[in-house]
């Protein structure tokens, strides 16, 4: 599969709108209510913030992201565990910030498509005929329709309704343009924000004005969005639309400064304190008539932007399991648009996170809490990352310092401005996060310990003793063609548990003897396979090299790679049974796969004893060795052994004699 285009074309550029803006496009919805709650709305608060915001879109979208971050493609994939695919060969502890990058990114999809969705629907409040109140029953029970309809509909794919993405988000940029430009006038004073002065000057003077950077921080949350979704899109696409949609979202913001100063003034509103007076700095902007017009496109938006992060997480969970880093889980391909895929389990997963946000916060003001928190994690995690590809691309050792310095910086001050709303909601995001860590770190560690004590043996020394079987009629033929998945890169090595399956367990007699070896590549769309004639017409290796989007369809893999040696007169498949060899009938395939328990004969140290059980645990209850690698059932034989990785040495043990 080739790279997307860089190439900039209006269907480019549309497309980018819909799928890459939606989280970042949303954040109008509730940065200036955030700031301004419980605070007095004058000039030092409005153009500190505004200056602010202007300033963290530039150096962590536009700079960070847009210019830097964008340049690490993985054949025109981006995303954490493609930015981690590119540079996992020169650190092994990059695993780490890969791990918690993804498990932030995971956290963070769960917080989204409420908080956008919430606030979008609590424009209502605007209407007083409706007499809707905050966080009142009427708006929970309409996001959690649409919550319910959405997550219901994942299943189908988008491909149906994906073109009305870009449109629908052209309207909403061009809405928050327009509303934008009718009020930034309403107080000129606002183009003082400008000027860098007046961030630096708030965040030195105003009291609590460091902390809140949390609140200003939510105005880039969808900025690591512009980078897992560059093989949608192209660079260049993203390049272009970006240079539209910070025009819309400064002047926006801008407008609802100006219009704050100019009717707000001196006012302060809290949702904690009962009040005639209801501020929305977002809906504020907008006449009455326009008001349901506008929360319908506002929620049509809110979607959009939930079904970006959603989309997210399913490609990054399926990236994981292909770089051993999650469990294995059922993938569906709704349709036949590239990269769209449904993970039920996770789907699952993020509506019950979903749904549990919406009970437990009910209003979006109390959201905000938990935003943020887990993104900008994911930032620092990107950091790390794209430093160690800067220098495995020998840019000067200079500039790297000063980007992994200066960001580390900036980064950090908003982690701490953050986790002052730690006790408010924040937790919730962190214990996310956390679980989704774990699950990947007992997955990648497990691995570890096994691989530990996985033996190897060579495979000439056995050779002989397999052909001797395979050519001794006293032992009852168990397949025509034996097909076993092994681990061994060294195509001259083979498990010895393999070796002792054949020979040693119930002796496997077979007229071809098969070894297949998937290895995961860096590259995203690598597709290729290698054969290994060990002993022609008797003992074959296939080597597939699979790239990590790749799905591993080993069963119509190997198929095709069996027509190809016999089209090439490499083998022959014919039954050996002379009844069946004289009408040319083709012998029977079992594959045999090997699954591993852990044995009660073990010794390990505490933390690898608790690390191993999760770790069955976890692999009772995702997809099984020979679904996960998409055979046939039907020709498949699962043969389980013991995991002994640390046997028993001392074992008391006295024999006694009778007098």
């Amino acid at each position: 599969m080739k790279a997307p285009t860089n190439k900039v074309t209006a269907a480019g550029l549309l497309i980018a709108l819909g799928i890459i803006y939606g989280d970042i496009g949303t954040s109008p919805l509730y940065v200036f209510n955030s700031i301004i709650d419980g605070r007095l709305v004058n000039e030092e608060l409005i153009l500190g913030t505004l200056s602010c915001i202007l300033w963290t879109l530039t150096l962590q979208t536009t700079i960070k992201y847009v210019v830097l971050v964008l340049k690490a493609d993985n054949r025109g994939e981006g995303g954490t565990f493609a930015l981690f695919a590119l540079v996992r060969r020169r650190k092994k502890w990059l695993v780490i910030p890969a791990m918690i990058g993804g498990a932030s990114l995971l956290a963070d999809g769960i917080i989204t498509p409420p908080i956008s969705v919430t606030s979008a629907i609590e424009g209502l409040k605007e209407l007083p005929k409706l007499g809707i109140e905050d966080g009142s029953n009427t708006v929970v029970i309409i996001v959690l329709s649409i919550l319910t309809l959405f997550f219901f509909m994942q299943q189908f794919g988008t491909a149906s309704i994906g073109k009305m993405f870009g449109p629908v988000m052209f309207i909403w940029f061009t809405m928050l343009l327009v509303l934008g430009l009718v009020h930034v006038f309403d107080d000129i004073k606002i183009f003082k924000a400008l000027n860098p002065y007046y961030a630096i000057s708030f965040l030195k003077n105003y009291e609590g004005g460091f902390w809140l950077l949390g609140a200003v921080f939510l105005c880039t949350t969808g900025a690591e969005a512009l980078y897992s979704d560059l093989g949608h899109c192209g660079r260049g696409n993203i390049r272009m639309s970006w240079i539209y949609v910070k025009a819309c979202l400064l002047i926006h913001y801008f407008g609802q400064g100006a219009y704050l100063l100019s009717h707000r003034s001196g006012l302060v509103i809290s949702d904690k304190v009962k009040s005639d007076l209801s501020i929305n700095a977002f809906y504020d902007l907008m006449p009455q008539w326009f008001i349901i017009p506008g929360v319908v496109i506002a929620t049509a938006a809110a979607i959009i932007a939930s079904q970006a992060m959603v989309s997210g997480a399913f490609t990054l969970i399926s990236e994981a399991m292909r770089l051993n880093l999650w469990p294995k889980l059922k993938i569906r391909y709704p349709s036949e648009a590239k990269g769209q895929l449904f993970i039920p389990a996770i789907n699952l997963l993020m509506f019950a996170g979903c749904i549990g946000v919406v009970l437990h916060f009910r209003k979006s003001s109390s959201m905000e809490a938990a935003y943020g928190l887990a993104i900008i994690v994911t930032m620092l995690m990107t950091t790390i990352l794209f430093a160690n590809y800067m220098v495995l691309n020998r840019v000067k050792s200079g500039l790297i310092y000063v980007f992994l310095v200066f960001y580390l910086i900036v980064e950090t001050g908003f982690l701490v401005a953050l986790m002052v709303k730690f006790t408010h909601g924040g937790y919730i995001t962190l214990i996310i996060g956390m679980v989704m860590f774990l699950v990947m770190y007992i997955w990648y560690r497990a691995r570890k310990i096994k691989n530990r004590y996985v033996e190897f043996v060579r495979m000439e020394h056995y050779i002989p003793k397999i052909q001797e079987l395979s050519n001794d009629k006293s032992v009852p033929k168990y397949a025509t063609h034996l097909v076993y998945l092994t681990s061994a890169n060294n195509p001259k090595e083979i498990e010895h548990k393999i070796i002792y399956s054949i020979l040693n367990r119930k002796p496997k007699r077979a007229d071809i003897y098969w070894f297949v070896h998937v290895d995961t590549m860096d590259d995203p769309y690598t597709s290729e396979y290698k054969v290994e004639h060990i002993i022609p017409n008797d003992i074959i290796r296939v080597d597939f090299r699979l790239g990590f989007r790749m799905e591993p369809r080993i069963n119509l893999m190997f198929r095709k790679v069996v027509e190809d040696l016999v089209a090439n007169k490499e083998v022959n498949i014919i039954s050996r049974y002379e009844s069946l060899a004289s009408n040319n009938t083709v012998g029977d395939f079992q594959f045999m796969v090997m699954e591993k328990y852990l044995s009660q004969d073990n010794e390990l140290p505490f933390i690898e004893r608790v690390i191993m059980k999760f770790h069955f645990w976890l692999k009772d209850h995702s997809l099984s060795e020979e679904k996960g690698f998409g055979l046939d059932l039907a020709n498949v034989t699962v043969e389980k052994f013991p995991l002994i990785v640390a046997p028993v040495t001392n074992l008391k043990l006295k024999r006694i004699n009778d007098e």
